[in-house]
């Protein structure tokens, strides 16, 4: 069988977040005092691209600390390298483990990482311990307005759009749902499953659809068909490729349209609402090589990035750079109230899905 892997929040992620924040205690008030370096931080004049460029030469390497898929960090990586010759040292690992390492090591008076690429749940913790620095860049324009930081601690680069992925020879393309309501007819009795950890999603959904509609809705659903409810994005999306799983409630679109292009029995519809996570770049504040630091961060949310991004199939977070997915109206998750509200929406739900 074909493994497609998936990078994302989960509720699992979310109660990592709390523990590792407040193991850190005092973390941020240690982090955040400003350095000399700041100012080219906050420059974005004429020239800016000319002075980082200069100040990497002279540091000659970065560090990035990433969850993204290990299928795709290679052609970012190479492209950074190619184009300014600046070396770039990775550790990858899951969104949470991220968010761990880089917690720990500021709680030890240690600034490993350089730059910092995963969720923006992971990214919105991190700035409020205080461990990420201010960027002003003349790609911010270019950004969604919905999936940019207001503090410009971090910038988007590309979008999580939840899907609904199916398997093309269990179900056939002309009995697919139109809208969220159909999936309460019985035909899709022991058909449908969803990811354990989608309770931000659901949480969107509530919020865009009305919380006591969507409430009834999704129970009905449950009560009319049942559903398997699956850990981790990437067992559920091997499913739907076996066929065991012949319609999955939500999955990532760039997942699915890659094993979708691979041959894989794989097709997606989109219901709305469509409810999307960014996720982003960030330059840690105390990093020892800020200036390529800067040079990497502004090469992901510029053209070139972006291109990269939608060639393997993500949703860019540039308006300047086509998207490979064509949806009129996004929901973004704004990940401070989701991160707030994360114990509340994963008990609606468990007790919705009813996954205990």
């Amino acid at each position: 069988m074909t493994c497609f892997g998936f990078d994302g929040t989960t509720a699992l992620v979310k109660r990592t977040v709390a523990l590792v924040l407040l193991a850190a205690g005092a973390v941020g008030a240690a982090q955040g005092q400003s350095r000399a370096d700041e100012a080219v931080a906050l420059y974005d004049g004429p020239d800016r691209e000319q002075r980082l460029i200069a100040g990497a030469h002279r540091e000659g390497v970065l560090t990035f600390y990433t969850s993204l898929h290990e299928q795709n960090l290679p052609l970012f990586l190479a492209a950074f390298e190619r184009k300014y010759g600046i070396k770039v040292k990775t550790w990858r690992s899951g969104a949470d483990k991220v968010l761990q390492r880089v917690v720990t090591e500021a709680g030890a008076g240690r600034s490993e990482a350089d730059a910092v690429h995963v969720g923006s749940g992971e990214l919105e913790a991190m700035h409020r311990e205080q461990l990420l620095q201010q960027v002003k860049s003349p790609y911010h324009r270019n950004l969604l307005a919905a999936a940019m930081p207001a503090h410009r601690e971090w910038a988007p680069t590309y979008l999580t759009v939840w899907v609904q992925a199916y398997n093309t020879n269990a179900v056939k393309k002309a009995d697919l749902p139109g809208s969220w309501r159909d999936l309460a007819d019985p035909r899709w009795k022991g058909k449908l499953a969803i990811e354990a950890g989608d309770d931000d999603w659901f949480a969107k959904m509530m919020e865009a659809m009305g919380a006591p509609k969507a409430l009834a809705l999704f129970r009905d659903i449950v009560a009319a068909n049942g559903i398997s409810v699956r850990k981790g994005h990437s067992l559920l999306g091997n499913l739907v490729v076996s066929g065991e799983v012949p319609f999955a409630l939500g999955m990532h679109y760039n997942v699915s349209e890659f094993a979708r292009k691979q041959g894989a029995p794989v097709g997606w519809v989109a219901l709305e609402p469509v409810v999307a996570r960014a996720n982003g770049v960030a330059v840690a504040r105390r990093a020892p090589h800020p200036y390529a630091a800067l040079l990497f961060y502004d090469f992901l949310i510029g053209d070139e990035g972006q291109r990269l991004f939608a060639q393997r199939d993500y949703v860019p977070a540039s308006g300047a750079v086509p998207s490979p997915m064509k949806v009129a109206d996004l929901r973004i998750i704004d990940p401070g109230p989701a991160l707030d509200e994360a114990q509340k929406s994963e008990k609606v739900f468990r007790d919705v899905f009813r996954y205990r």
